[in-house]
């Protein structure tokens, strides 16, 4: 079942970042369909958060879609190199966002394979947010793109991680934020406990 609006647009950007470990990104793109279980997440709190593309209320044509409603995809190049995808969450004018950090691969495996150029799958391939969206084919046109509809979206297949098997720290690459970069917003499984029995 696609996560609906409502989901999105709850108060708590931290809760849900640790409530998206289990649930399933997945495109839909030049007919190809691939998925992975999320598996590691951050959260960034907007205006307060300095680590955040938003704080001090800061508003460009860069962010301007982390103050849209919450369920909308913030897509943006980092380092000039690297796609991240992040879901907008909470209410229009309020700009939180969890970043993807990771997933673990689950539908159209080969199709993953490819656009990773790898030989086996493994957690690896797609841990790490520039990892996920080339495996996923997410770039920077789907930046604002409705989370509800058929190209980029999540589900709930009722895949329930045990409560000791998710992590919680601080982010990563952030030492700029100060005493925000030691937020425990990061939620994540570790990769040397996942296996495709361990969902």
């Amino acid at each position: 079942m696609k996560l609906p609006y409502e989901y999105y647009q709850q108060q708590d950007v931290v809760a849900i970042a640790k409530d998206l470990i289990g649930k399933v990104l997945c495109t839909y793109l030049d007919n190809q369909f691939t998925s992975g279980i999320i598996t590691e997440t951050e959260a960034y709190a907007g205006i307060q958060d300095k680590a955040s593309h938003a704080y001090g209320g800061k508003r460009t044509k860069r962010n301007e879609v982390m103050y849209h409603a919450g369920g909308k995809a913030y897509v943006y190049l980092c380092y000039g190199m690297h796609t991240l995808f992040n879901v907008v969450t909470n209410t229009e004018g309020i700009p939180h966002a969890v970043l993807i950090r990771g997933i673990y691969p689950l539908d159209g495996i080969p199709i993953i394979l490819q656009r990773r150029k790898a030989k086996q799958i493994s957690p690896q391939i797609t841990l790490g947010p520039g990892k996920v969206t080339q495996a996923l084919g997410i770039h920077l046109s789907h930046n604002g793109l409705d989370l509800t509809q058929n190209i980029l979206w999540i589900e709930d297949r009722k895949i329930r991680i045990p409560e000791n098997a998710i992590n919680i720290g601080k982010r990563v690459g952030i030492d700029y934020a100060e005493e925000d970069a030691l937020l425990p917003y990061r939620f994540y499984v570790d990769s040397k406990n996942l296996s495709p029995n361990c969902f």
